[in-house]
């Protein structure tokens, strides 16, 4: 069964090794027939969630943000959103947990849609300690929790730095199986 699967990426640098891994997944999972969109978050300047409860009150996911609302509705369509970004001082780059962070609307709102689809993760940092990976894999546990997300897998890749060093690993090719697991 065909599927709508949305990438969000939260590196900067379109060649980067975390966007090298997203497109590893995203060709694979074409060529398995799924229907795929990618939005590069870093490219979007959504600002914070100024946590004001007035989600959809005007009609839109969020009062203040139509950087954010640009991007909901593909949002709630997709059955599986996979997230790719590097890790940046131990944690969840701003640009795409920004985005993150407006996923609030949904929950707050109760939004059907937004709830039991599938989720993947694909991440990188610099260090080699793969302990640096648990500010990106934490909070993505809880929120597939929260979401009642089922997680299809998660590809997480130390010791990357460098622009393309991510070619010299197994990343590319664990991104690419991940297609297998939808």
């Amino acid at each position: 069964m065909s599927k709508n699967i949305l990438i969000l990426t939260g590196s900067p640098r379109q060649s980067g090794n975390s966007n090298i891994m997203a497109e590893f997944f995203m060709r694979a999972a074409e060529s398995k027939g799924h229907t795929v969109k990618r939005i590069d978050c870093t490219r979007l300047h959504v600002g914070g969630c100024l946590a004001c409860d007035t989600c959809y009150q005007n009609g839109k996911p969020c009062s203040v943000d139509e950087a954010f609302n640009s991007i909901a509705d593909d949002i709630l369509s997709a059955d599986v959103l996979v997230f790719a970004m590097p890790v940046y001082w131990y944690t969840i780059p701003a640009q795409i947990k920004a985005v993150i962070d407006h996923l609030y609307c949904f929950c707050l709102r109760e939004k059907e849609e937004y709830f039991g689809k599938q989720r993947a993760l694909l991440a990188c940092c610099e260090e080699h300690d793969p302990s640096v990976l648990d500010g990106v894999r934490i909070p993505f546990e809880r929120m597939a929790a929260l979401s009642k997300w089922e997680v299809i897998g998660e590809v997480l890749v130390p010791g990357v730095l460098h622009v393309g060093y991510i070619t010299v690993t197994d990343g590319p090719a664990r991104a690419a199986a991940l297609a297998d697991a939808l």
